[in-house]
């Protein structure tokens, strides 16, 4: 009797292992082919696993076990008779239009909406989605489940989250219960790389104060034209993410790591871009942004912000930065200081913007004012390099002209400064 070993695949580089997040199908299961089983984590994403052939499942992991990659974590019976069960919806699935023209299933066209939703008001969240469902203070009857069998799926949880589902009720039970949870291999991972940047590294912050009215003009100007032409709204995140390409190639050591005894350093920049998800935050990466226009640089972090929120980010699209930019501004941070993105050696953080008395030619103005933040790693940038690359990144911020003449003002280089 053919019986097909499953084996955990492997998600990418580094990865040795992973988490049993949730079984979407149940022991003795009849399965079909690609059809999602199993949602497992790994250190750096959720992943889906699909049946490789049609069958009966038998497990070989229990939801919470961590398998390495290679391991087998279910069989599935090639040679099983499909049970007729598995046939019936098949079936029932040609004569439904038919019957539908009668005027006899007419009464129960309601019937049938009734016990839908009385499955999205009890659906059974897998593991995974009810940790993301606590987390974000919904409740069942607030997410669809078009699981199967009405259950709620990781899914389900982050579309209804997109839509814009939160907590209609306070978290606090008035008890004095406590639970436990045990964590993810992601939340781990990510507690382990936040400690090893604070033990490994010589990492310092530097600050500076940016005028935003020259952006906000530029905006306010041109952001209908801008939409109109190239489908994506002007944000804060393209001018930044220009800038700082530009000061990067100014200061190359900003944008280089330590591996070992030597600096690597690259002739590009790829820049990670840090966004807000339902499983947390994440950091996708926009390849080449220093050869990219500012609607370019909008539409990639568009896509990848959506495919992040959706949860179908991949793990390629989250290696490989070079530099990382984080928006804690858009939550209402005023001053923070960003811990640096492994094995980068800086990260900038921008902040609210809030109008503030500034002096200017003897006078005091009211001016929109960012704050913005470099950490960096002592160990290869000194504090000249530093404070130089951040002036830089003000400097182009506050006159904008400067990104089109590579940092230079236009003078400048008609003078030949």
């Amino acid at each position: 009797m053919p019986v097909l070993e499953m084996k955990v695949p492997s998600p990418g580089e580094s990865i040795s292992e992973v988490e049993i997040a949730a079984w979407l199908v149940k022991d003795g299961d009849w399965v079909e082919k690609d059809q999602t089983i199993a949602e497992v984590d790994s250190d750096k994403a959720t992943l889906e696993l699909p049946a490789e052939s049609a069958g009966v499942i038998t497990l070989k992991a229990a939801e919470g076990d961590v398998v390495a990659v290679g391991g087998v974590v279910c069989l599935i019976d090639t040679d099983a008779a499909r049970p007729a069960s598995a046939e019936k919806p098949k079936e029932a699935a040609a004569p439904a239009p038919v019957v539908a023209k009668s005027e006899t299933p007419a009464p129960k066209a309601p019937v049938t909406d009734k016990p839908k939703d009385a499955s999205y008001a009890s659906g059974h969240p897998s593991p995974a989605a009810r940790k993301l469902m606590d987390e974000n203070g919904l409740k069942a009857s607030q997410v669809p489940a078009n699981g199967r069998d009405g259950r709620i799926t990781t899914g389900d949880v982050m579309s209804a989250l997109s839509n814009g589902f939160s907590a209609a009720e306070p978290a606090w039970g008035g008890t004095r219960e406590e639970h436990r949870e045990k964590m993810s291999s992601l939340r781990r991972k990510i507690a382990e790389r936040l400690v090893s940047v604070k033990n490994e590294t010589a990492m310092l912050t530097t600050f500076n104060e940016v005028n935003m009215q020259p952006i906000m003009d530029i905006r306010a100007k041109y952001k209908d034209i801008f939409k109109e032409k190239h489908g994506v709204n002007l944000g804060f995140m393209s001018f930044f993410t220009k800038a700082v390409t530009t000061a990067l190639s100014l200061y190359p050591t900003v944008n280089a790591r330590i591996e070992g005894n030597e600096i690597v350093f690259h002739d590009y920049a790829d820049i990670g871009i840090a966004v807000s998800s339902p499983k947390g935050l994440m950091v996708p990466v926009v390849r080449n942004a220093e050869s990219m226009s500012l609607a370019e640089i909008e539409a990639d972090i568009k896509r990848l912000a959506i495919r992040a929120r959706d949860g179908k980010i991949t793990i390629e699209e989250m290696t490989g930065g070079t530099f990382t930019i984080t928006n804690g501004g858009v939550f209402g941070s005023m001053l923070s200081t960003p811990i640096i993105n492994p094995p980068q050696s800086a990260i900038l953080g921008m902040h609210n913007v809030v109008e503030r008395p500034v002096a200017e030619n003897g006078q005091v103005v009211i001016r929109p004012v960012m704050y913005v933040a470099l950490s960096y790693d002592h160990r290869i940038i000194d504090g000249k390099e530093s404070v130089s690359f951040l002036v830089k990144v003000k400097e182009m911020l506050e006159d904008p002209e400067r990104m089109l003449f590579g940092a230079k003002d236009p003078a400048e280089i008609l003078l030949g400064l």
